[in-house]
This record gives C-alpha cells, sequence and structure tokens, in this order.
C-alpha cells in the first residue's frame, strides 16, 4: 500500500487543533493535497466546537463499504486526538482502488460526529467514498459533472456516507442547518457527501 504524504490541512492552517500528524516529506502528491487543504481550510470551526467541546472522549463508528473493513473506538481523549486512532482510520479511509492511503484531516471526524449527536444516532457510518487518489478522482471527474476536479477527497477531508435507517436527505438537511461543513446531496445514489471545508450545499 502507498501512503500519500502531505501536510495536513489543520496543522498547515497553524491553527490550536493540536494535530499529531506527521508533516513532513512532501511529495508532488503532497504539495497538491496541501494546496488543496489549505485552501479550503476555514471551516467554521466554532459550529463544530461548540457541540463538542473540548473535555471528555470523541468516538466514532465507520466500515468501509468496498473492503467491509472498519474502526470503533475513540479518536479523540484528554484534549487532544488519539494518532493510533487517526492512523487506524486512515487505512480504513483509503483509496481502495489504488491502495493508497493519506493522512485524513481529524475534522472530519469530528463533523461526522456532530451530525451523528445531532441525529441522536449510535448506529455506524457506511463511508462509500473517503480519500481518493488524484487519479481516481481525474476518472471520477471525466465521467460525472458532478465530481469537482479539486474535490476536497484528494486531501482527505471530504467523505461520502451512508447511516443505516436514516435517510439521505434527512442526513443533509441537519447537516446543512448545523454550518459544520460541506454538504452534497446525492439522493438517487442513497448517500450524503459531508467535508471539514466551508460551510456550503448542493
Amino acid at each position: 500500500m502507498r501512503l500519500f504524504q502531505h501536510a495536513c490541512p489543520a496543522c498547515a492552517a497553524g491553527d490550536s487543533l493540536d494535530c499529531p500528524k506527521d508533516t513532513g516529506g512532501l511529495t508532488r502528491r503532497g504539495l497538491l493535497g496541501a494546496a488543496i487543504g489549505l485552501g479550503f481550510a476555514a471551516m467554521p470551526e466554532e459550529a463544530v466546537a461548540q457541540r463538542l467541546g473540548n473535555s471528555g472522549t470523541r468516538a466514532i463508528s465507520i466500515r468501509r463499504a468496498q473492503t467491509g473493513e472498519s474502526f470503533q473506538g475513540v479518536y479523540w481523549r484528554d484534549g487532544r486526538y488519539d494518532r493510533e486512532a487517526l492512523q487506524r482510520l486512515d487505512l480504513v479511509l483509503r483509496d481502495p482502488g489504488m491502495d493508497e492511503a493519506t493522512p485524513m484531516d481529524p475534522r472530519l471526524f469530528d463533523v461526522l460526529v456532530t451530525v451523528q449527536r445531532a441525529l441522536d444516532s449510535t448506529d455506524t457510518w457506511e463511508v462509500i467514498s473517503g480519500y481518493r487518489a488524484p487519479e481516481t478522482n481525474a476518472a471520477r471527474a471525466r465521467s460525472s459533472r458532478r465530481v469537482s476536479r479539486a474535490s476536497l477527497h484528494m486531501s482527505g477531508m471530504a467523505c461520502d456516507s451512508r447511516l443505516p435507517g436514516r435517510n439521505s436527505l434527512g442526513i443533509a438537511r441537519v447537516a446543512a442547518d448545523m454550518q459544520t461543513g460541506g454538504v452534497g446531496l446525492y439522493r438517487r445514489d442513497g448517500f450524503v457527501h459531508l467535508d471539514c471545508g466551508p460551510a456550503r450545499r448542493w
């Protein structure tokens, strides 16, 4: 498996997230991911912070649709992200077609948890698309006008997912009302795009 190294947007933005990611050793791909991430680093974090707070723990349950791999556990404790948990999440959300992983922006998991709490759900997120290698995203953009050529999937800041027993429209409405990041409704396919970029909807 290849590891796509790039600067975590949380760290590169110089905020106070205390992100544990290693930002060294940028490759050509890494520079692409970092540039995309920096361009969208201004997430409305206050909306998430107010709901999650800085104490206690944050836990998430995720299952990858294509591989069946999953993560269930705490990714934040004692006021900081858990490095080992984030590394495990990176693997689950990797690009399965390219077998390539990247450090996911931990703020994405905060968005998922915030939306899930608002829905009063404890179910497992089923992720259809997490990180996308540039080649994968380019191929999808050629086949669909709904796929951005500068997708936040390439910088580990987005995922397409669904929750069992919840319709995609309901999830999208809650997420959009909370202004926690980008929200895209793919009703026909039964999933919602969520990201930790600027608040917007489509």
